[in-house]
């Protein structure tokens, strides 16, 4: 059963109610959740539930229905996110909103076909590395494993390349050859109900895949999941990788039905292995792609690069060139199912590199004080976005140009920047809507300041162009737009519409033609290559002087989705950054209020019962959900939270704000469907 604490409970009472419940023969696990701190309590149901619900501190108790009770979602509502960190201090989350891939061979044969293989994958996309040192295979007579040696291979070549290990245990035996390598250990099809190897791999605490038994049903798989979390570990990952039936075509049958069925059963996330269902090279990407198409969290893959060679399943094996083409269509794909793909960002010294050869420079992590970290951008050199950045930062970065949003993001996510600008909302033309998505999208990222900037458009031209010789205009639409008087006075110009002004203005330079001209800032024009001397032939040429666009500076937060989890962790190095960053501190939401009569008027009130002033508040419709509604909201935090004149925001204040911003989250979940805490962070003068 499940035992839902009052808010205001004390240690001394909680420890009651575990005493209590212990002397009557459950094992107690305590569950500290966004919105309640709750034990679950696993154990023959002995007692009249009503005995703990009159207990001190106890605010309900839920019996739970399910046979399977960890596991279930009634134990726990808010999705597992399983955690598993680098040798490069990257976390990498499974589940939530993000889509992972394992990759590498069936097993490991020797050191150098590893290396290969890890190379290969980690830059075509994987995030962890499998193969097998012990494998179990149905012919005694079959290549068994290089054993002890293959974990310490495995290891090896996982560490140079930034991939945690995933390896398969099929003895207990074999844990003290393990425990020191291993990242996530793997549990068979074989073994999924050897229910004493599931207690002894579950006692050791961390990850474990699981996958689903040849022939076993989904309620049969969640009891095996029930084994391990019952013995010790919170970190369970489900793994589909085809069942038994008359079907002769495949190895297996791949059961992707049971994705949605399980998403809506527990809270555990779920990968599909494509290799072993289907057992046929060819047959293997479009099964991937169909995984995460139907909502899994992610793939396991074999790849080997000669798998012709294999000492095991070669003929399963991708390519490392398919592999490649199948994380670019994935990196398509994801997005559709409201996820996006993980990356493992580059080490240090590849990083600084990466950077040199744009003209900048970048450290991560302890070495980030040593030199300039990268902003990244949407658009091409002297984009206003930039112009922003180094407002902002007053020119304690460098930064660097990215193709388009999502890319921007992808920068950060993947650690190829320490942050980003984005605009999020122009006071004439109005919101972004497609940051709004990313930052939903990226739940690796937050909001870590915000600058408002006038937007000031130039006609730009090479030297020798004046406005008698112009008859091309290039710009993006809503520059066009926000010029159209000026442009009225010169109907014989032709428009041209660009992807964004700073390109616009590239163009014009490249072509170093004088019948050419661009819409841009003044800044772009400091940007042209090449020998070409640019010539501003008017500038303030907007119809309307009051025309603001507002950005906002993202960074990882490297923090766990729980708002409540630990304080503003990721937003204060860039905050460090900005020696003037003073004002308001600021909280943005995105939530889906919930289809009742008075859902947003509940939502609201939890602002106003917090004395918390909002200063913007706006909704669009959710995307293939018919008059549901996302609101977003920033939300001003009091005055006793906020810097008084510099930079830096105390301790003492972050960890209040948070707990403030905590409580809000909290209410709103209950009268929402979906909540987002976007970020915490302060606006700029």
């Amino acid at each position: 059963m499940v035992i839902v604490l009052k808010k205001e409970i004390d240690e001394r009472r909680k420890d009651e109610v575990r005493s209590f419940l212990e002397a009557k023969g459950f094992r107690v696990n305590e569950i500290r959740g966004e919105e309640d701190t709750i034990f679950g309590a696993v154990g023959k149901l002995s007692i009249d539930p009503r005995e703990v619900e009159i207990l001190s501190g106890v605010e309900r108790v839920i019996p739970i229905s399910k046979p399977y009770k960890m596991a279930s979602r009634e134990f726990k509502k808010d999705n597992t996110l399983v955690e598993v960190t680098n040798n490069r201090g990257q976390t990498i989350r499974i589940g939530g909103s993000r889509f992972i891939s394992i990759a590498g061979p069936c097993a490991v044969e020797h050191k150098e076909q590893m290396f290969d293989v890890a190379r290969r994958v980690a830059a075509a996309g994987a995030v962890m590395l499998r193969g097998g040192a012990f494998k179990p295979r149905t012919s005694p007579y079959a290549f068994q494993g290089l054993g002890a040696e293959g974990i310490k291979i495995l290891k090896e070549a996982g560490n140079a390349f930034g991939l945690p290990i995933v390896t398969e245990i099929v003895s207990a035996d074999h844990i003290p050859d393990m425990i020191d390598y291993v990242d996530v250990y793997q549990i068979g099809a074989r073994n999924m109900q050897n229910f004493e190897l599931l207690k002894k791999v579950g006692a050791l605490g961390k990850p474990v895949i699981l996958k689903r038994g040849l022939s076993a049903t989904i309620e049969e798989w969640l009891m095996a999941a029930e084994y391990l979390l019952s013995s010790g570990t919170d970190d369970v990952i489900l793994c589909e990788r085809g069942i038994r039936t008359y079907e002769k075509a495949t190895r297996n049958t791949l059961d992707l039905s049971a994705i949605p069925v399980l998403k809506s059963l527990t809270h555990l996330p779920v990968i599909v292995d494509p290799s072993h269902a289907v057992g046929i090279r060819d047959k293997v990407p479009p099964m991937a792609l169909a995984a995460a198409a139907a909502g899994a969290d992610g793939i396991i893959v074999e790849v080997h690069c000669t798998p012709d060679t294999a000492l095991s399943d070669g003929a399963q094996s991708l390519y490392p060139e398919q592999f490649e083409k199948l994380m670019r269509d994935i990196d398509v794909l994801a997005p559709l199912t409201g996820k996006e793909t993980v990356r493992i960002r580059p080490a240090a010294a590849k990083t600084e590199a990466l950077a040199k050869e744009q003209g900048a420079e970048i450290s991560i992590g302890k070495t980030a004080q040593a030199v300039k970290p990268l902003c990244a951008f949407a658009g091409s050199r002297g984009a206003y976005a930039e112009q922003a950045a180094r407002l902002y930062f007053d020119g304690a970065l460098e930064t660097l140009p990215c193709s388009n949003f999502r890319d921007v993001f992808r920068t950060v996510s993947e650690g190829r920047a320490s942050c980003a600008i984005i605009p999020i909302e122009n006071s004439l033309a109005g919101s972004v809507y497609e940051n709004y998505d990313n930052l939903i999208r990226f739940s690796d990222i937050s909001i870590a300041g915000s600058i408002k900037m006038r937007i000031e458009h130039a006609l730009i031209a090479c030297e020798g162009a004046s406005l008698d010789t112009v008859k091309t205009v290039y710009s993006h639409p809503q520059a066009l737009a926000q010029c159209s008087d000026f442009l009225a006075l010169h109907p014989e110009w032709e428009q041209v519409e660009c992807p964004s002004t700073s390109y616009a203005a590239s163009s014009v330079a490249k072509k170093n033609d004088i019948h050419c001209a661009a819409i841009a800032s003044q800044h772009a024009a400091l940007c042209f290559k090449g020998g070409v001397k640019p010539e501003v032939l008017k500038t303030g040429i907007e119809n309307n002087p009051r025309n603001y666009t507002r950005f906002l500076i993202i960074a990882l937060n490297e923090r766990p989705e729980q708002p409540s989890a630990q304080p503003l962790a990721g937003c204060t190095f860039v905050r460090r950054l900005a020696e003037q960053n003073r004002g308001a501190l600021t909280a943005s939401f995105a939530f889906v209020a919930k289809n009742e009569s008075g859902a947003l008027r509940r939502c609201l009130s939890v602002f106003e019962e917090l004395h918390v002033n909002l200063t913007r508040l706006e909704s669009r419709p959710v995307q293939g959900q018919p008059w549901r509604y996302m609101f977003y909201t920033d939300a001003e935090l009091p005055d006793s939270f906020s810097a008084s004149g510099g930079a830096d925001v105390s301790a003492s204040a972050e960890d209040a704000a948070y707990l403030l911003v905590g409580q809000a989250v909290e209410g709103l979940k209950a009268a929402c469907d979906e909540v987002h805490l976007l970020g915490i962070y302060t606006e700029v003068n």
